[in-house]
């Protein structure tokens, strides 16, 4: 069967869409499969308009993903590995606080391949990043959110879909929200009205006068 799933919520989720990564056999590694059909997902939802917010969520009890599938790495020739990095670049904060995550490459003889050694230094500083990738140290989900790494941490429910809960409900505050480009021309227009109005030429001079202004509402 598939290996990403697509299902779009109701009610007063409209507009919110799930993606459901369903590779039970590898823990979610990242594979050739996995990423194509994830990257053809994304392509279609693009350009989808009804799609306002879109939440990855995990159909493997216990686990979101579990990184770069290395046995099905250890197959391909140098050439495969350098055009697959390059798509998984293309892809990829909520963390459940039981949860497990860290750039574990240089403990397998490897690097970070996927932009790992360039993001984590933007989000850590330079310093923190090189200890964690030199040592491929693993970060709990607490340990994330004190450094900054995750927004939120949240404590693991008896369900064991507490960071997906918590995700629902952000993505449900961002649900009303326009996209920038939308949200740039809306403030445009309502700049344009304000500029021949009185009231803002009587606040730039309440400034310049140093006095409280006196708006009229026109």
């Amino acid at each position: 069967g598939s290996e990403i799933e697509v299902r779009a919520l109701a009610g007063p989720d409209q507009g919110i869409t799930e993606i459901l990564m369903n590779r039970p056999s590898a823990c979610n590694a990242l594979g050739n499969v996995f990423v194509s059909e994830l990257l053809e997902t994304l392509a279609q939802l693009r350009e989808d308009r009804q799609v306002r917010v879109l939440l990855f969520r995990s159909g493997v009890k216990g686990v979101f993903c579990a990184g770069a599938d290395l046995k099905e790495r250890e197959q391909m020739s140098e050439a495969e590995v350098g055009v697959f990095v390059q798509r998984l670049r293309g892809l990829m904060n909520d963390i459940a606080s039981s949860a497990v995550m860290g750039l574990i490459e240089t403990t397998r003889g490897l690097l970070p391949g996927a932009g790992g050694t360039q993001r984590l230094p933007r989000c850590l500083g330079v310093a923190l990043a090189k200890e964690l990738i030199f040592t491929g140290r693993r970060l709990s989900g607490t340990e994330a959110h004190v450094l900054g790494l995750v927004n939120h941490a949240v404590a693991q429910n008896e369900e064991g879909d507490a960071a997906y809960q918590r995700a629902r409900a952000l993505a449900q505050e961002i649900l009303p929200q326009v996209d920038i480009a939308s949200g740039m021309a809306i403030e445009g227009m309502c700049y344009a009205q304000n500029i021949p109005t009185r009231d803002r030429l009587e606040g730039m001079a309440a400034f310049r006068e140093k006095r409280t202004p006196k708006f009229v509402g026109k």
